[in-house]
């Protein structure tokens, strides 16, 4: 005679219906065997796991932050009421009877269920663990432990379908191996992530917190999280853009990573100087601009140079081109240089050049190409900024102007002198 019989043997004794008695015998063990669990659970988790939890908080463990934020010690401690139903079905119900079959494949399905959760939870800790002790290198191991996941759910789906259906899990996974095309179809971007999440990890294309730009995808900004199915990118803007992790393979990008590693960001960007303004600078203008510091050591070189050669030449110094002069593009473009020089905000072991380009229809480029110390965005273009505030403010100085497109200001003050004019 098992638990539940001998309770409603007890209620019958006391004169109660018989239905009602085993109906009642039922609720009782129900109640019990859910106090139990209560209890049993709840002490769990205020002794042994609080023990756990204030261990691991005082040794600082690195790995504690992840442990906490997935809750994996809570989450093993859901195996406790499942154990003790396991043990309540086995004290209280007879093991013939059908009620005992069901709620055996029920616990098992829970234990089941729970063991895939907590590897889960295992597979999510040693993701962020792994970030934390490789932060300075940004890599990660997303797409693995997302496929661990996956693995993990279609296993223990497997297995309940086995408890339930009475057959071997081998022979499950038998049938769905025969149904390959149908697999390949179902997980096609499953597997096609996960096979560009490896290549993306082991050549260490992109990393978390990575600048990276696609712009077919309306990306610019830097890598937040790196996954199975897909890499999610926050813009500059702080919207953030979702792209498909095999995409990153099959189409090309911009990895900014190089320029912050670099200890430099480039400037690159020309000044269109009016061409009808580059002439041989005069005496007079010389004279103006050796009083300029940064300017005063290259004037004085050049003049010893061009001296030199103009004695050696047999030209006659009526005729300007016989003799070499200095041009006040040429000037200028030495100006420019000494400029960014003596500016500390630009990087002088890198890529340092101002050169001409060919001339186009809106002028002569001026182009300045330099790196600044400065990574920063903001700081970066207010480096830029004022780089380029100053050196449009001096280009008069030396005789040039600017190229502009005639503008409807322009086109009116034409229109109003034509008029005083005929006038």
């Amino acid at each position: 005679m098992n638990t539940l019989q001998w309770l409603s043997s007890a209620l019958i004794s006391l004169k109660l219906n018989e239905a009602l008695a085993i109906s009642l015998a039922t609720a009782i063990m129900l109640g019990c065997a859910l106090l139990a669990a209560f209890v049993a659970t709840w002490l769990v988790k205020k002794t042994i796991l609080a023990a756990v939890s204030r261990w691991i908080s005082n040794k600082r463990y690195r790995w504690s932050d992840p442990l906490a934020k997935n809750r994996l010690l809570d989450k093993f401690s859901w195996f406790v009421p499942v154990a003790i139903f396991s043990v309540a079905v086995d004290a209280f119900l007879d093991a013939s009877s059908p009620a005992y079959a069901l709620a055996r494949r029920l616990i098992m399905s829970g234990f089941v269920v729970i063991a895939v959760i907590c590897l889960i939870s295992i597979f999510s800790c040693i993701n962020d663990i792994h970030r934390i002790l490789r932060k300075h290198k940004g890599s990660t191991l997303g797409g693995y432990t997302d496929a661990g996941k996956i693995i993990t759910v279609i296993v223990g789906a497997i297995f309940i379908v086995s408890i339930f259906t009475g057959k071997s899990p081998w022979g499950i996974i038998s049938v769905l191996g025969g149904l390959t095309a149908v697999t390949m179809l179902v997980f096609k971007d499953t597997i096609l992530g996960f096979v560009a999440s490896v290549q993306l990890t082991s050549t260490d294309m992109v990393r978390i917190g990575d600048w990276v730009e696609m712009q077919q995808y309306g990306a610019d900004g830097d890598v937040i999280d790196m996954g199975i199915n897909c890499i999610r990118v926050q813009n500059w803007d702080k919207t953030v853009t979702t792209i498909p992790t095999y995409a990153l393979v099959s189409s090309s990008f911009k990895n900014w990573r190089g320029m912050s590693e670099s200890g430099g960001r480039r400037i690159k960007r020309a000044l269109n100087i009016d061409i009808s303004s580059i002439h041989f600078i005069d005496d007079a203008s010389l004279q103006k601009l050796r009083k300029v510091t940064l300017l005063s050591d290259y004037l004085s070189a050049k003049d010893t140079e061009i001296t030199e050669f103009n004695n050696c030449s047999t030209g006659t110094e009526e005729t300007s081109l016989n003799s070499r002069r200095q041009t006040n593009i040429g000037v200028f473009r030495a100006y420019v240089i000494a400029y960014l020089r003596n500016n500390p905000n630009i990087h002088k072991d890198m890529t340092f050049l101002v050169r001409h380009l060919a001339p186009t229809d809106t002028g002569l480029p001026l182009e300045i190409y330099v790196f600044s110390k400065d990574q920063a965005w903001a700081s970066y273009e207010a480096i830029q900024a004022d780089i380029f505030d100053h050196l449009l403010a001096a280009v008069p100085e030396f005789g040039l102007r600017i190229f502009q497109a005639p503008s409807g200001h322009d086109l009116r003050s034409i229109n109003s002198r034509s008029n005083e004019l005929v006038n």
